[in-house]
């Protein structure tokens, strides 16, 4: 019903910036949150940033404040993670989903790789 196409990973240095964007294919009344996760090689899968759909209020995990900024467009369907100040351990596969307010998660994205790299 609601497909996740993510986009905008990459290899960069410590300190560097990025992108990522995710395109809902169907913008549907359930949704409620959108957000970014993570997962890090033996790590569990973690939030990172989420953003609800009414109120465009924001959360974000202790260890990304004041560098990562999620985003969306309702216009275009998308939900953006900007990070920024990388560092070696953000190193991950950065994951989208969105889901209800029941915390039903609808769908989530196929992943794309971030590595952060000198």
């Amino acid at each position: 019903q609601v497909h996740l196409v993510e986009s905008g990973g990459g290899l960069v240095q410590p300190g560097g910036s990025l992108r990522l964007s995710c395109v809902v294919s169907r913008m549907i009344f359930s949704i409620n949150v959108m957000g970014w996760y993570r997962q890090a090689p033996g790590k569990q899968r973690e939030m990172v940033a989420t953003i609800t759909t009414g109120h465009s209020t924001t959360n974000y995990a202790d260890a990304v404040k004041g560098r990562f900024t999620i985003s969306r467009d309702a216009a275009k369907n998308t939900v953006y993670l900007d990070l920024n100040g990388l560092k070696p351990e953000d190193t991950a596969v950065y994951y989208c989903t969105v889901k209800t307010s029941d915390g039903y998660y609808l769908a989530w994205g196929q992943g794309t790789q971030v590595t952060v790299s000198s």
